[in-house]
């Protein structure tokens, strides 16, 4: 079973389990090409999620056309972060937290770790959850079950069992494979999405469109935090975990190119013609389930194709997601094979789905606020990271994989306390300026939410400034 990214020496991409774990892929072994990652990155975000977020654009008073311009700035300027970041998994040939190490201890990087664990688990339940109520809607078409989910208790877990299964297959056997499947399929359910999307344009009011008033420059910086936080921020510390397999002689610029553009694109397309829809019929914007909202716009006919694509661009964004989480779960120390990783982790977005569906009352609005305050510690690691980043030239390998005292990143106690130091006050300092929960009744709300930056909603730029400028100011970063 091979090992590598790119299969034998002939460079064919091979079918076959990748077998390695967190350790440092030889430099002899890495064959990947920003093209590659450029396909990744696409393929994880032609999710329907996107629609909702250019709804919420119109929800704050912005036009279509600013919308579109917020869109650009927020979704390609984050995933030119993560495209940054990512440099550090072709320097490492390590997956993103195992890097960390280096950084912040064997054991200082055990707070991070956790952190980006639980919101990936916590997206992938997400996915799980919306992937599950599409797949009913279709077997509601198809075969006229009901819409509730609790009129028919083993369809919704066998819908379940389905999205799981198919993201294991793919996740589980590995890097290869995942690149492989994310290219091809991003064809079918890319074009699938410009077939709904094309239906979905002929259906906007551009009456409302054209007779909106433009909202002032302030409320457009407050929707690139939005996007930016809602995109490229949560996805910065799993980026390095596909890069891993670059030639070391790829350009930066090329990794920072293929991330920007990859998921820029579709993210583009997808907030867009969400802003559109939402100008005729601004519910959209509140609408608990987005795929049931998209889905009462539609005819029947056009529904199927619409459920499939939104289906297979959540299944898409899951493959990389677990893929990460898999690795990240190796790297908090369990003793495991990476696929067996990746299955610990499914069960439990198995689990989470099952009870979102079927006993909890609610679960997009109070569940997306606590993922998404977990958006401020993973910042304040993505300014720590790439701090150390810009003077780091240099992992050892060697010391990446050892968490015992002989370690050359054990540091003092296996904390490295000025990096520890500066995220942890980072953190602090981001949710003084962070709102969760419904605005008529958030369940928290920093003592600085009402300041312009709260309002405006940089909460996560404050994080990344605080973070960068005192782990830099303790002269934390080094060659």
């Amino acid at each position: 079973m091979t090992t590598t990214s790119e299969g034998p020496s002939t460079g064919k991409v091979e079918a076959a389990l990748e077998t390695r774990g967190i350790e440092p892929v030889p430099a002899d072994e890495r064959h990947g090409r920003p093209a590659q990652l450029f396909w990744v990155w696409f393929a994880a975000n032609i999710s329907i999620l996107g629609l909702p977020l250019g709804a919420t654009l119109v929800a704050l008073g912005l036009t279509v056309w600013q919308a579109v311009v917020v869109a650009a700035i927020g979704s390609v300027g984050s995933f030119a972060i993560v495209g940054a970041v990512s440099i550090a998994g072709r320097r490492g040939g390590a997956p993103g937290l195992t890097l960390s190490r280096a950084v912040f201890g064997a054991r200082g990087n055990i707070g991070p770790t956790a952190v980006s664990l639980i919101s990936r688990l916590g997206w992938e339940t997400v996915n799980t959850t919306t992937a599950a109520f599409a797949l009913l809607s279709l077997c509601t078409i198809l075969f006229g079950a009901s819409p509730a989910a609790t009129d028919h208790p083993w369809l919704t877990v066998a819908c379940i069992t389905v999205f799981v299964l198919l993201t294991v297959v793919v996740s589980g056997l590995g890097h290869a494979v995942l690149v492989s499947v994310q290219r091809w399929a991003t064809w079918v359910f890319g074009a699938l999405n410009i077939v709904v999307g094309a239906f979905l344009v002929a259906t906007v009011d551009w009456a409302a469109v054209g007779a909106a008033t433009p909202a002032p420059v302030g409320t457009m910086i407050a929707g690139v935090g939005i996007i930016a936080a809602g995109t490229g921020i949560g996805w910065a510390n799993a980026s390095a975990d596909v890069s891993r397999y670059q030639a070391p002689g790829v350009k930066a610029g090329s990794l920072v190119l293929s991330a920007a553009a990859g998921a820029g694109i579709p993210l583009v397309l997808l907030i867009s013609l969400g802003s559109m829809l939402a100008a005729g019929d601004p519910s959209l914007a509140d609408a608990g389930d987005p795929v049931a909202a998209i889905r009462a716009m539609l005819p029947t006919w056009m529904a199927v194709p619409y459920l499939v694509a939104a289906f297979g661009g959540l299944l898409l964004s899951n493959h990389l997601s677990v893929y990460s989480a898999g690795l990240t779960t190796l790297t908090l120390g369990l003793r495991m094979p990476r696929v067996y990783a990746v299955v610990v982790d499914v069960v439990v977005t198995f689990v989470g789905a099952i009870y979102f569906i079927l006993v909890a009352d609610d679960f997009y609005g109070p569940f997306i606020a606590f993922i998404s305050l977990l958006a401020v510690p993973i910042t304040a690691w993505v300014g720590v990271f790439a701090t150390d980043m810009l003077r780091r030239e240099h992992y050892d390998p060697v010391a990446l994989m050892d968490v015992r005292r002989t370690s050359a990143y054990w540091y003092r106690g296996g904390v490295e306390w000025r990096a520890v130091t500066a995220w942890a006050a980072a953190i602090v300092a981001g949710y003084l300026f962070v709102t969760a929960g419904p605005s008529d009744a958030p369940w928290f709300s920093g003592p600085l939410a009402g300041s312009w930056f709260g309002e405006n909603g940089l909460g996560w730029v404050v994080t990344f400034v605080v973070a960068a400028g005192i782990y830099g100011g303790l002269g934390g970063a080094r060659r």
